[in-house]
C-alpha cells in the first residue's frame, strides 16, 4: 500500500502536468498577443495557475516538505484555476462582454478574499505534508473559511467550462464542415469533467491517483485545442462544397 501510495504521488506526475501546462500557457499567451481577444487572456491565466499549482506539486514531492507561504499560495492557485477557464469560455460564448466582466469582478473579489484568509489562517502543520492526501485539508475543515472559498471558483468554472463546451458540440455537430470542433469540444469536455472530478473528490479528502489525473486532464484539453484550430478550417470546406455545388 505505501509503494502504491508512493508510485501515485511521485514528482513525476505533477513535473509532467507542468510542463504540458507551461506549453499550453504559451500556445494561448501567443493566440492572445497576436489577437488580443479576452477570452484568451482569461484562458492564459487559467493555465498558468495550473502550470505553476503543478510546478509547487513538483516541488513538495520532491523535497519531500511543503513551505507553508508556498502552501499558502499553492491552494489558492490550485482551487481558482478553473475559474478562471470559465471565464475563458465566457467570453467565447457570449456576445455582451459585460457578463464576462461581471464574472471576471466577481473572480477577483473571491481571489482577494481567498488570498487574505489562506494568509491569515493557522494551517493543520499535521495535515501539511508532502504527498496527494494533502489536497485542502491544512486549510482547517471542508466548509470552513477559508477552506470554503474554492467553492465559487469550482462550481461557477466547471458550469462555465463543461457547459460551454457542450454547447459547442451541439452547435458544431449540426455542421459536418466544423465535425474536428465537435471532437475537440469533445477532448476540452472530458478534461473540465475531469477537473471537476478531482476537485469534489479532494475536498471530500480522498487524493488517491490525483497527480496523474491532472496531467490526463490538462493533456485532454491541449489536444482539444489543438484541435480546434480555428473556424477558418470549416469555413473554407463550406466555401468549397457551396462552390462545387454552383459548379
Amino acid at each position: 500500500m505505501i509503494a502504491s501510495s508512493a508510485f501515485w504521488s511521485n514528482w513525476a506526475w505533477p513535473a509532467a502536468t507542468a510542463v504540458v501546462g507551461f506549453v499550453f500557457f504559451g500556445f494561448v499567451l501567443r493566440q492572445y498577443l497576436a489577437r488580443g481577444k479576452p477570452h484568451q487572456l482569461a484562458w492564459s491565466v487559467g493555465l498558468l495557475f495550473y502550470a505553476v499549482a503543478a510546478a509547487m506539486e513538483t516541488w513538495s514531492e520532491y523535497s519531500g516538505r511543503w513551505d507553508p507561504t508556498v502552501y499558502r499560495v499553492y491552494i489558492v492557485l490550485a482551487a481558482s484555476l478553473v475559474g478562471f477557464l470559465g471565464l475563458g469560455t465566457l467570453y467565447l460564448l457570449v456576445r455582451d462582454r459585460r457578463w464576462g466582466d461581471v464574472y471576471l469582478v466577481f473572480l477577483l473579489v473571491c481571489l482577494v478574499i481567498f488570498f487574505a484568509g489562506a494568509f491569515t489562517v493557522q494551517l493543520d502543520t499535521v495535515k501539511l505534508v508532502p504527498g496527494i492526501t494533502v489536497g485542502g485539508q491544512a486549510l482547517g475543515p471542508s466548509l470552513s473559511f477559508p477552506r470554503a472559498m474554492s467553492l465559487p471558483f469550482n462550481i461557477t468554472g466547471t458550469i462555465l467550462l463543461f457547459g460551454g463546451a457542450a454547447w459547442s458540440i451541439w452547435r458544431f455537430a449540426r455542421r459536418r464542415e466544423y465535425g474536428y470542433r465537435v471532437w475537440a469540444n469533445v477532448l476540452i469536455a472530458a478534461g473540465a469533467a475531469l477537473l471537476a472530478f478531482l476537485g469534489s473528490r479532494a475536498r471530500l479528502g480522498n487524493t488517491t491517483g490525483l497527480y496523474p489525473a491532472e496531467m490526463v486532464a490538462v493533456t485532454l484539453m491541449f489536444a482539444g485545442f489543438l484541435l480546434a484550430g480555428t473556424l477558418d478550417k470549416g469555413a473554407r470546406q463550406v466555401q468549397a462544397r457551396r462552390k462545387a455545388a454552383g459548379g
